[in-house]
């Protein structure tokens, strides 16, 4: 890949690390369920009269909006607001990884190679030991919530590559831009469901108020979000994507953790644990492996004549 592509992919990881502080502020002033329904209209206007409709027909579209944009950012921004730290946040979310391939070697049949379930098995135990060895600060439920965003993306994501084999086959071609259409029509699923729930959670007035009455930081939350992380950065990503191997883009998310807790430390002052951190770079181990960042050692012998 292209040094230009590789600082471009850079650039998508500050993103997208960064974006776990950008929610933190955000919802210190909107509550989580509402903030999620008002950046994702900010993610559809304009651009879903500027972006082809993905090649699926639109109720599987919906679907993996249901899980990859509601459900992962409804949980994790509430576990965000129930004072999980983002950069432990931005760390945890990547047990998506791992969850993708177990969910996929039971909805799609996909039998996990040995480096995969080696990378599994190690990803889930230093998910233990974070989980396990977390800040008191840090609430049980907030910690689970964050697990379960894990999952939602991971279920997403197991949607989105059964729907792609199934374009495939078909002989449909999808545009460069594919990537980018499903982020953006999926969040159709999004505001309505979430403003009620919002009513219904945080009643009419908080609603109202946070509505008629937005901060500064919450604005400029809202912009970052919807337009640098989704819009710009799956933009990039895509794109990316689109022209070299997964091989050669995928592992590059490892820096989102990194970048993550390294702005929370430098803007909050966030530090963790040595459980967090121990059981942290034993997650991102088993992420490597199980994306196949680190290669598996080939174990075949080589003769003299070889």
């Amino acid at each position: 890949m292209p040094l230009r592509h590789s600082l471009l992919a850079v650039l998508v990881m500050i993103i997208w690390g960064v974006n776990f502080l950008a929610i933190d502020f955000g919802v210190d002033d909107v509550p989580p369920v509402l903030f999620v329904a008002i950046r994702f209209v900010v993610v559809l206007i304009p651009a879903i009269f500027l972006v082809p409709r993905p090649a699926a027909a639109l109720k599987d579209v919906l679907v993996v909006g249901l899980f990859l944009s509601l459900g992962q950012f409804a949980l994790l921004y509430t576990a965000i607001a129930l004072d999980l730290p983002p950069g432990l946040a931005s760390l945890v979310l990547q047990a998506q990884v791992v969850l993708t391939v177990l969910f996929a070697s039971v909805a799609l049949r996909e039998r996990p190679t040995t480096p995969q379930l080696v990378g599994v098995l190690l990803g889930a135990v230093g998910l233990v030991i974070v989980g396990v060895g977390r800040s008191a600060a840090t609430p049980a439920l907030a910690f689970l919530l964050a697990i379960a965003a894990a999952a939602s993306w991971a279920t997403g994501n197991v949607i989105v590559r059964r729907l792609g084999s199934v374009t495939q086959a078909a002989g449909t071609r999808q545009s460069p831009l594919a990537g980018l259409s499903m982020t953006v029509w999926s969040a159709l699923v999004v505001p309505v469901p979430m403003f009620a729930l919002s009513l219904a959670l945080d009643g009419p007035a908080a609603v109202g108020y946070s509505l008629t009455h937005p901060t500064w930081a919450a604005v400029l939350s809202t912009l970052y979000t919807a337009w640098l992380a989704s819009l710009v950065g799956y933009g990039i990503w895509n794109t990316l994507l689109d022209r070299h191997r997964a091989s050669a883009v995928v592992p590059f998310t490892m820096l989102v953790p990194v970048v993550g807790m390294t702005a929370a430390w430098l803007v909050q002052g966030e530090v963790p644990n040595v459980a967090e951190a121990g059981g942290g770079l034993l997650l991102l181990l088993g992420v490597a492996i199980t994306s196949g960042l680190l290669r598996w050692p080939d174990r075949r012998r080589y003769s003299p004549g070889t």
